[in-house]
């Protein structure tokens, strides 16, 4: 059976249980969710972004590797009480004084046996006579058949007990909402920039027969092997292994451009006067600048960030017969400024914006242009 809901990005997705969380803390809304996606569009990560935001304690019960009795719990006889008595599973949250998430993660994948252990947790938040507290929200997540991966039909005794959320991938929002938070390398965000295509190949992957597809995930551990693996030859099977070998070919052309050109730590710590030349000329590698400066915008650095984001709308100017005025420049300097500002607002450092002649510049730029 298909998901017949409105799809929705990981980022508008993560919104959307964050205003369940709260809707829950307030008593008007208490119900179980359901999110559904192929393998790597970040269903766990919005998870554990919640738990991060909300401060709550996160039980990540994976469906696939546990058998009824461990949410069930185990029989003992009590010879005075005459009974058999159960023992409460660890993994479930019982504490009614602190906020936990629990996260009923491989949903799809649980042996139909499971289930309707299931059932009492979605529904009745409940298993056996182990009842979760008010505090305890309950997210669960898992594949469809289509996608490849091991998957059971949802039955309707199980997809009624739940908010069903369809995540589909989309580059602006994982570029914006995922990663350019985690400061991901700037040769991954820009690529993807230029290549939006390319975020998630699996529906591409899946009609060619072949094992390996891009996703958000995958890409994430492309920046991580960029990390820790720096030197170029040992890199590349690597990240072939990541993405398939066409697109960690393409990936490499604009990967060795931008280590050869993009220089973040120069950049920042350039005077004005010679901040200019350390620009790169490309359209990737100016994006990889952008990705670059919000990624190290830390506290101490965020001043700096700004006065390098605002020079680049100016670079036609700075750097005549350089070929920049083909690029659009103000829309970098703009789309920079943006992922700036929320990083800035995420970690309480906006007071930088409020003190930087560079920001006001630009502000006042766009206001006598009718863009605020």
């Amino acid at each position: 059976m298909s998901v017949n809901t409105t799809p929705v990005t990981p980022g508008r997705a993560l919104d959307l249980l964050r205003k369940g969380w709260q809707a829950q803390r307030d008593g008007a809304l208490t119900s179980s969710w359901m999110l559904h996606g192929r393998p790597g569009v970040g269903k766990t990560d919005i998870v554990r972004q919640l738990a991060n935001e909300t401060g709550a304690q996160l039980f990540d019960l994976r469906l696939t590797t546990i058998e009824p009795q461990d949410l069930r719990g185990l029989p003992y006889y009590d010879h005075e009480a005459g009974k058999t008595v159960w023992y409460r599973p660890e993994d479930l949250p019982d504490d009614p004084e602190k906020p936990a998430i629990l996260f009923l993660d491989e949903l799809t994948a649980a042996p139909p046996m499971l289930q309707p252990t299931v059932y009492g947790l979605l529904q009745e938040r409940r298993v056996g006579r182990h009842r979760l507290p008010d505090t305890v929200f309950v997210a669960a997540a898992g594949n469809m058949i289509g996608d490849g991966a091991v998957a059971y039909e949802m039955g309707t005794a199980l997809s009624d007990r739940l908010i069903h959320l369809l995540l589909q991938p989309e580059t602006g929002d994982w570029l914006e909402n995922f990663a350019a938070p985690r400061g991901l390398e700037p040769a991954v965000t820009a690529f993807l920039r230029g290549r939006p295509d390319l975020l998630d190949t699996t529906s591409d992957s899946l009609q060619r027969g072949q094992m390996i597809a891009c996703t958000p995930r995958a890409w994430e551990r492309v920046s991580r092997i960029m990390a820790a693996v720096p030197d170029r030859a040992d890199q590349q099977p690597l990240i072939a292994g990541t993405l398939g070998e066409a697109v960690a070919a393409e990936f490499a052309v604009v990967a060795d451009d931008i280590a050869a050109t993009v220089h973040i730590d120069a950049l920042l710590s350039a005077a004005d006067k010679d901040r200019p030349g350390h620009y790169p000329t490309t359209l990737h590698g100016l994006n990889a600048v952008v990705f670059g400066l919000v990624g190290a915008a830390s506290e101490a650095r965020m001043s700096p960030a700004i006065d390098a984001m605002e020079a680049i709308r100016h670079l036609d100017a700075l750097r005549p017969g350089q070929g920049f005025t083909a690029l659009p420049l103000s829309e970098l300097c703009s789309f920079g400024f943006e992922m700036l500002m929320a990083r800035a607002l995420r970690e309480d450092t906006a007071d930088a914006f409020a003190g930087s002649d560079a920001y006001a510049r630009y502000a006042a730029d766009r206001q006598s242009a009718g863009l605020d």
